[in-house]
């Protein structure tokens, strides 16, 4: 199957790109939003082919993730809308974009986004998210904390950025992602935008990985954390109450829950090697990649073929 996407979300069209497909990728110049191309920090098979959008002409279904892309689709061509994120504004009535539409699907990444947004009469599925499994093993060495994240600073309370200082008296604190570098305290370390396979390496290293988001889809780089084996600490928000189970992790509501477990994960490495295993064991056995490519092959097909 020809499958034509933008390169939007690295880590997710970095799990996706690996199935059985060709993969049509939108290139421009300036590779920008609208012609990205491939990806540069991640490890992306041959079967992905950079094209200039108009080029694209023998793609089999879009694969959608942004509103303004519908425009630029063949009117003849399926389309599967994924949403990747939670809903804004008035959010328990927050009406998504695609509702009311009986042209495409949307395929929510999260059984929470699913739950949160109004589509009204368009017809959804959810499909679990799915990631390569990191290479790099925990070793817990250093004792400190480790975040991933992208633009902090920006997004603020979403990405939970005022409550970092609230560890740093625990642990110093390594935050990696894009628009990291602007971040300012005392133990904080920014490290901007390395190469997902060293950023795999140096988190593994770490004691234990915060996620704090309060307002936020399932970040992938929670659940690579988990499959590199690394005890997590998470606001008991949004999809993180699904992905983490007990034992393979702490929840709560509570920041001061959550510092209190920083200190000890800190204090007991050997309670973090045994918390970070079953971390570990939860993530593949749920955000495997085989079981991720499988329910996309699934859509794929029954989608194709009822829009023919």
């Amino acid at each position: 199957m020809n499958i034509l996407l933008w390169h939007v979300h690295g880590s997710w069209t970095t799990s996706f790109v690996q199935g059985k497909h060709r993969y049509l990728i939108p290139v421009n110049d300036a590779r920008d939003a609208w012609g990205r191309g491939r990806a540069r920090t991640f490890d992306w098979p041959d079967t992905v082919e950079e094209l200039p959008l108009e080029q694209i002409r023998d793609a089999d279904v879009a694969i959608v993730q942004r509103p303004e892309e519908i425009d630029l689709i063949p009117p003849s061509l399926p389309v599967i809308y994924v949403e990747h994120n939670t809903p804004k504004g008035d959010v328990p009535n927050t009406r998504h974009p695609m509702a009311d539409r009986d042209d495409l699907i949307i395929a929510h990444v999260t059984h929470f986004n699913q739950l949160f947004w109004d589509t009204g009469s368009t017809p959804t599925t959810v499909i679990e998210h799915g990631v390569v499994e990191p290479k790099a093993r925990w070793t817990g060495e250093l004792e400190r904390l480790a975040i991933v994240t992208n633009e902090p600073v920006r997004r603020g309370r979403v990405t939970g950025t005022d409550l970092f200082e609230r560890f740093t008296p625990v642990a110093p604190l390594d935050v990696f992602g894009m628009g990291v570098r602007d971040l300012d305290g005392p133990r904080i370390t920014a490290h901007e935008d390395p190469p997902q396979a060293a950023m795999h390496e140096q988190l593994a290293r770490r004691r234990a990985y915060l996620h704090l988001c309060r307002w936020t889809s399932l970040g992938l780089s929670l659940i690579e954390a988990m499959q590199i084996g690394m005890p997590v600490l998470a606001l008991a928000t949004t999809e993180a109450i699904a992905a983490i189970p007990e034992g393979a992790g702490i929840l709560s509501t509570r920041v001061d829950t959550l510092v209190e477990a920083a200190h000890w994960l800190i204090e007991e490495p050997e309670e973090a090697r045994r918390m970070g295993e079953r971390a570990r064991a939860a993530a593949l056995a749920r955000y495997g990649l085989d079981r991720f490519l499988a329910d996309w092959d699934h859509l794929l097909e029954g989608h194709t073929c009822a829009s023919r």
